[in-house]
């Protein structure tokens, strides 16, 4: 059941990913690429129409609302565009990832966090005349 799941989110990936690049097309319609983008931008926000922490109902929308609008974009979409968008989709999904240049990303923007933290400390203990 485990694999099963994991498949299917996997799934759910690369079809947010196919309608992210359907969206971008130029041969999508342009109400279906209103759809799509709307669809792609609510599935990669961070913010959600109710929130995560709101118990079962937080979740249950990106259960319901994701699936479904993905669906109607994957059946508004032309055949050769979505295959289009579904290669690319793919190649990003099996881009390899590399943990270490995450953690270089990251730790440059900790730094540049603490090297701003003490500029502005030392701004403010100036003492205006």
């Amino acid at each position: 059941m485990r694999d099963t799941l994991r498949e299917r989110l996997r799934a759910l990936r690369a079809d947010t990913l196919a309608v992210y690049f359907a969206a971008r097309d130029p041969r999508l319609p342009w109400r279906v690429r209103l759809v799509a983008l709307a669809v792609a931008a609510y599935a990669l926000s961070p913010i959600d129409l109710i929130p995560d922490f709101v118990p079962v109902l937080g979740l249950l929308d990106d259960l319901l609302l994701l699936p479904l609008g993905i669906a109607l974009v994957i059946r508004l979409t032309p055949p050769e565009v979505l295959a289009d968008a579904r290669r690319k989709a793919q190649a990003t999904v099996e881009r390899p990832r590399s943990l270490a240049g995450a953690a270089a990303v990251v730790a440059v923007w900790l730094l540049m966090a603490v090297a701003a933290a003490v500029w502005f400390a030392r701004v403010a203990a100036i003492p205006r005349a």
